[in-house]
């Protein structure tokens, strides 16, 4: 492959090796630095020795590409904070029953949940002791309380709570996306609770909340709607947090999520306005990088008022290299571009790499800058408004090749009708932005014409109508779709060897493809032929029971819910896409599962079970029966107890001990995750 040829893309790959590596192997910081040193010692040496022909020498390339692996594990090790001694995790007590003493100042304010308020925090103190690292924070939700602001300080008393991995399988593994964020506890706590601090600390983020807080206040005084305000601020200020999940669900299924991501496409639309509004600068002498000097300036302060997430950062330095390349005329490859964007990126963000917002935006980009040519080619009309529709389609279709492996993936389901928000949508976001930069900036100033606020949230309306029409079109919506890193590494090898030979029609290319292809087809056959057969699993729903019983590609469902919540719809549903499961049915929960050589005993609030007839392998405890347990196991002689979420936290104790006593295995839900029974 060309891209190959690039030493920068070479370089790049190499890092990316190096940071996964060094997140999945537990290597120690010391050791890390102790291979770094000595691999760049070797490499000093290759090169005084060689320093003419090193070029060719294969063992300068050799240790060099080593040099950059160990470079991605070092990154990686100095940017976890747990290992540097001053962290808190190194100072808190064992026991989380035992009451800390905690300060901390307020990093982040995230979405709230149902029941609490989300806060990313920093601690300064643990007891008396000072101390670095981050947490999450949930404090009840309080309807007379206002959300905490960035920077501020508290003092609070409270138990560092472990972060729990899934109790399901399939659902969303919480602990290891916060773990990424260098997150490894929660506090839970009261507003009532915190004492404010005096602080005098003043972040970049404490500013750009300053900032986003003051026009969303001065926003408030027109008379945009909820949703109308909440699109403005994901826009232009960089946060979703105040999107409704009606909304944000619209957007989803109408594959026009990307829009209310500030990414590379709205950096490039503001980066194409500024150009224009600076270009008087160019008559001045050094008027070139004066204006992109400036260009950076506001590119990188808009993108820390927008929270840094990793889209903007990812979109401001791609676009800041292309600034410099453009207005110091030098020569610049989209590829090259590319890669030192990321190369830069990862090495202070390393774990950006696991970024799903990061993987899809770069895969965008490379997707959309070697396809859209060829798709533009084949058609290039005269007519303006239909070569700007046709191009628009072009990028659309291009970039859905790149992105549609990791889509699946993260999210299973497939949007058919993505082009048509796309195309109505993206010819108009330029204007979208530029008027909305324009209200934002007047609204500031305490000069925004009622008429003008009007019209642009009729606009910002409109565009949730028609994203809200295309989302409802559910015939074109697929949801539930498989999809491994397996599937995500064939498809991919598929789609690049598809093109390849689509470039160059011989007969290696062929065999790529078809390597490629057979290489899918066994992935689909291996998930088909790896799917659970015959299958209990008593799953974890707090306060209630679910059970699910697999056979023959069917899961029978049984619970005790008066009505199906969203949160049992994912459970089940998550369960079924990691297996590919197609089929679900319902029944009542049964006394008896007989499962071949095994039984299971369900044993409910009424404790009736006739154990002088039955032999039970395992027994289910649910909705806190009054039973002598000790007397059951005796009779019954099971291989195990199960507590499921619908029973007392006091029950569940008292069970866990008459089981310790008589050494039998029992299993909590709550604590375990689902009980699974293979038969």
């Amino acid at each position: 492959m060309k891209l190959l040829n690039f030493t920068i893309i070479k370089l790049t790959l190499f890092l990316i090796l190096g940071i996964i590596l060094g997140y999945f192997i537990e290597i120690s910081a010391s050791v890390s630095v102790i291979f770094s040193v000595l691999l760049l010692l070797i490499l000093a040496v290759l090169y005084l020795k060689n320093k003419n022909q090193f070029r060719q020498n294969i063992w300068f390339g050799l240790i060099a590409y080593l040099a950059i692996i160990q470079m991605g594990v070092l990154t990686v090790n100095l940017h976890d904070q747990k290992n540097h001694k001053s962290h808190y995790i190194h100072n808190i007590k064992t026991k989380e029953s035992d009451n800390t003493t905690i300060t901390f100042r307020i990093s982040e304010v995230l979405k709230s949940g149902k029941y609490y308020d989300k806060y990313v925090i920093d601690f300064i103190k643990v007891d008396d002791k000072k101390v670095t690292g981050k947490s999450l924070l949930n404090i009840k939700k309080d309807s007379l309380r206002k959300l905490l602001k960035v920077d501020k300080a508290y003092v609070v008393k409270t138990d560092f709570k472990t972060l729990i991995h899934p109790l399901n399988p399939g659902q969303f593994d919480y602990k290891t996306y916060l773990k990424k964020q260098y997150i490894y506890h929660q506090l839970f706590v009261n507003y009532s609770s915190l004492f404010l601090v005096t602080s005098k600390k003043t972040t970049l983020f404490g500013i750009a909340n300053t900032i986003r807080n003051y026009i969303t206040s001065k926003l408030n005084k027109y008379n945009f709607s909820n949703d109308e305000l909440a699109i403005i601020n994901a826009l232009l200020l960089g946060q979703r947090q105040d999107i409704s999940e009606e909304v944000y669900k619209s957007y989803t299924n109408a594959g026009a999520i990307h829009i209310l991501a500030i990414s590379g496409l709205h950096i490039g639309i503001i980066l194409i306005i500024l150009n224009y509004l600076f270009r008087p600068l160019e008559k001045l002498k050094h008027g070139k990088l004066i204006k992109a000097c400036i260009l950076i300036f506001i590119l990188w302060s808009f993108a820390i008022i927008a929270g840094l997430s990793a889209s903007v950062t990812r979109a401001v330095t791609m676009f800041s290299i292309v600034t410099i390349g453009i207005n110091l005329k030098r020569p610049t490859n989209i590829y090259n571009t590319l890669a030192i964007s990321i190369f830069v990126l990862l090495l202070f963000k390393p774990l950006f790499i696991f970024d799903v917002g990061f993987q899809l935006s770069y895969a965008a980009v490379f997707s959309i800058v070697t396809l859209d040519p060829l798709f533009y080619k084949l058609w290039q009309p005269k007519n303006w408004i239909l070569d700007t529709y046709w191009h628009t389609f072009t990028i659309t279709i291009a970039a859905q090749f790149g992105i549609i492996p990791i889509s699946l993936y993260y999210f299973h389901q497939f949007p058919a009708l993505f082009f048509i928000s796309n195309l109505v949508i993206i010819p108009l976001l330029g204007i979208i932005l530029g008027f909305g930069i324009l209200v934002i900036i007047l609204a500031a100033l305490n000069a925004l014409p009622n008429f003008l606020a009007i019209a642009f949230g009729s606009v910002i309306s409109w565009m949730n109508n028609f994203v809200n029409w295309v989302a409802h079109q559910e015939a074109f919506l697929f949801k539930e779709i498989p999809f491994s890193m397996l599937h995500v590494i064939s498809f991919y090898l598929v789609i690049i060897s598809f093109f390849n030979f689509g470039f160059r029609k011989n007969f290696r290319s062929l065999r790529l493809l078809l390597l490629g292809i057979i290489l899918l087809q066994s992935v689909f056959l291996y998930g088909k032929w790896n799917k659970p057969n015959k299958q209990l699993i008593v799953f974890h729903k707090s306060r209630h029971t679910l059970i699910g019983n697999i056979f023959n590609n069917t899961i029978t469902i049984s619970n005790d819910f008066d009505s199906i919540t969203e949160t049992t719809n994912n459970i089940i549903k998550d369960f079924k896409v990691k297996h590919q499961i197609s089929n679900s049915v319902k029944e009542s929960i049964a006394t008896v599962y007989a499962l071949n050589d095994n039984n299971l005993l369900v044993i409910d609030s009424l404790g009736i079970c006739n154990a002088d007839s039955f032999n039970a392998d395992y027994v289910l405890l649910r909705q806190s029966p009054k039973i002598n347990l000790n007397r059951l196991i005796d009779s019954l002689q099971p291989k195990q107890i199960i507590a499921d979420g619908s029973n007392y936290k006091s029950y569940i104790e008292h069970w866990e001990a008459i089981c310790s006593k008589k050494e039998l295995p029992f299993h909590q839900t709550s604590k375990k995750g689902a009980f699974v029974i293979n038969y």
